[in-house]
């Protein structure tokens, strides 16, 4: 782009030419889109993804380690991964974020390891939104080139492009050294002499100076340059977790600054409110509310970078923390984007459960992380703290935005599925994958090596063992050995390897080509465990149907139990399917080797069950 007007101008193209075209749709014709077919969201974080590097020196550079790169992401590669069913996926650190590295030749400043979390950095510190990480360039000068290709590469693939914005916080050195011409850096306008002001970007402490908290040293006590305990930042910001402080925590997230919104200090918004109507109005309509409408110059920012990447080919965003920035701006953002694509695909970090629907229907998000609930369960479940009854409870509770919440086992943030931490083996991870796939017609999303039963175990310096390092240069064994030098063919996998990457891509495809995993929900448990004999505790079980395909779902947690019991179909699930008294085949899906009959009497169905340590069974009636 050359100059600001032709910058705004491909932005008013792209939303006015989106908004003849889908602006009569509205937000139920949107989502009867969407349900047609299950998705599925593959996690990749980039920079490890293609590293044939074995080394895992903790602490170790980019030379000893090695690093990933955007070409890596082969054909090949890309066709492998398409082949598991995948439908998305996340490019996860793509956006230039703060690291120690030298790319002053390309005309990137050094930055300041006091304020970088390991040696590779964080990309939730993100240093300019308007390039991509030099690391992941064969020619840095270059990068965003290669990036370019990478998309239309996966397009051609027939998979789409999810990549993060963290609106909440950026690096406590951004420079915006790619912006469109007349774009202001964030913080260039600021009033720095009081501590708030609407159009902002930053929260100051006036009168103040940062000072770099009491952490271990940098880069492990390396000498560096730049490493003196100082960092020059005069007057202090906010840190990006809200600390007020000017010498923040250890645990704080001290490597970035907070992003003002028109949040005041006291809490209260310097902005016009979204009417509690909206929630059921269309993505159109919350467009035109905010037309002509005085906004914080830190919503104009962040749309116009989401509207970049969307012009540049990019189907959507993960948004990092989305719940600690108003839905009002979500609205404002998520509307833009929706005119400029209205199938753009828009994920949310998002906790608290009581917000969830704020942020669904007033801040016009497609989906949302299920961490708290459904997440969480299934690990306790799997670690012996909880029973999987509660699993039904967690779905009939979310039944309204049960296709908004995003499932998940595996992400950058938590303990990798396979460690020693969370389930303890590869295959104690499979009946949770089963029925977190299988449970709702919500998105599934595995982590790059999930499929492998990669699990962390390496200490790569900042980032410690149970999850890959998202700071660090590391290399990904089980994953190394499926990428198999280049190859993308397995050929290091061990055999249990392989029949682990074998289950999953059965289990996804499946769940792609479902119609009833996209149809209702019905809860057998209940009945089970009160009216079935021999019906263990460690048994979860469930049913789903649609006009064409009905289905029930049988896992066995137990990692040493064979379980033989009769399954009760309730009367209430034989009367929505429409069965009469009779013998019905049912044969199992996974594998297509397990067969059984549900014999119907007296409008009560029955179905017998052997089933092994671990084993899950996806039976379809025939």
């Amino acid at each position: 782009m050359k100059n600001k007007k032709l910058f705004i101008g491909l932005s008013l193209v792209l939303l006015t030419v989106a908004c003849k075209t889908t602006q009569l749709k509205s937000k139920q014709d949107i989502d009867t889109e969407k349900r047609e077919r299950k998705i599925v969201v593959y996690q990749v974080f980039t920079r490890l993804f293609g590293n044939k590097n074995t080394t895992n020196k903790p602490w170790g550079t980019i030379s000893e380690n090695g690093v990933g790169k955007f070409n890596d992401f082969t054909d090949t590669a890309l066709h492998e991964i398409k082949d598991l069913g995948v439908s998305y996926i996340w490019y996860t650190g793509v956006p230039h974020h703060a690291l120690v590295g030298d790319y002053t030749a390309i005309g990137v400043s050094n930055d300041d390891p006091d304020v970088v979390k390991g040696r590779a950095g964080s990309p939730y510190a993100v240093k300019d939104y308007y390039n991509v990480d030099p690391d992941l360039a064969v020619d840095p000068a270059h990068r965003l080139q290669e990036f370019e290709a990478l998309i239309a590469r996966t397009h051609t693939a027939g998979m789409k492009v999810i990549i993060d914005i963290v609106p909440n916080h950026i690096a406590r050195k951004y420079e915006g050294k790619n912006n469109p011409e007349g774009v202001n850096d964030f913080g260039a306008d600021d009033d720095v002499t009081v501590e708030y002001k609407r159009d902002n970007n930053f929260y100051y402490i006036p009168n103040s100076k940062f000072e770099v908290p009491d952490t271990a040293k940098p880069l492990n006590g390396e000498a560096n340059p730049l490493s003196d305990g100082k960092f020059d930042e005069i007057p202090a910001k906010w840190t990006g977790n809200g600390s007020k402080l000017s010498k923040p925590d250890k645990n704080d997230w001290y490597e970035t600054v907070k992003v003002n919104y028109g949040i005041r200090p006291d809490g209260t918004k310097d902005f016009p409110e979204l009417p509690k109507r909206y929630g059921s109005k269309s993505y159109a309509a919350h467009f035109e509310f905010w037309k002509n409408k005085e906004v914080p110059d830190s919503w104009k920012k962040f749309r116009d970078i989401a509207l970049y990447w969307t012009a540049k080919g990019v189907d959507g965003f993960r948004y990092d923390m989305a719940e600690m920035v108003p839905y009002e701006f979500w609205s404002y953002m998520n509307s833009a984007i929706k005119m400029a694509n209205p199938n753009a695909f828009l994920l949310a970090e998002v906790y608290n459960p009581k917000e969830y629907r704020n942020y669904i229907h007033l801040g016009k998000m497609d989906y949302l992380y299920d961490k708290v609930e459904t997440y969480d369960k299934l690990k306790e479940i799997i670690q012996d703290k909880a029973s999987p009854d509660a699993l039904s409870s967690i779905q009939n509770g979310m039944k309204d935005i049960e296709h908004h919440m995003l499932h998940f086992l595996d992400n950058h943030d938590e303990q990798r599925l396979a460690s020693a931490e969370f389930a303890k083996s590869p295959e104690r991870g499979k009946p949770l994958m089963v029925v977190s796939t299988t449970l709702s017609s919500s998105p599934t999303m595995i982590y790059f090596g999930q499929e492998v039963g990669e699990a962390g175990n390496e200490n790569g310096g900042f980032g410690t063992h149970s999850r890959t390092s998202i700071f660090d240069y590391v290399g990904v064994p089980r994953h190394q050995r499926w990428m198999n030098e280049g190859k993308f063919d397995g050929g290091q996998l061990t055999d249990k390897e392989k029949e682990l990457r074998d289950f999953y891509k059965r289990l996804l495809n499946f769940s792609v080509n479902s119609t009833a995993l996209m149809g209702d929900f019905g809860e057998i448990q209940t009945s089970n465990r009160k009216n079935t004999k021999d019906f263990d505790a460690k048994i979860y079980a469930f049913t789903r149907w649609s006009a064409d395909e009905k289905l029930v779902v049988v896992t066995n947690f137990s990692d040493s139990k064979t379980s033989n019991f009769n399954l009760e179909i309730p009367s209430n699930v034989i009367k929505k399917w429409d069965l009469k008294d009779g013998n019905y085949s049912l044969i199992d899906q996974l594998y297509n080797q397990n067969k059984t009959t549900l014999v119907v009497k007296n409008g009560i169905g029955n179905v017998a069950i052997t089933i092994a340590p671990l084993e899950s069974f996806i039976y379809k009636l025939q």
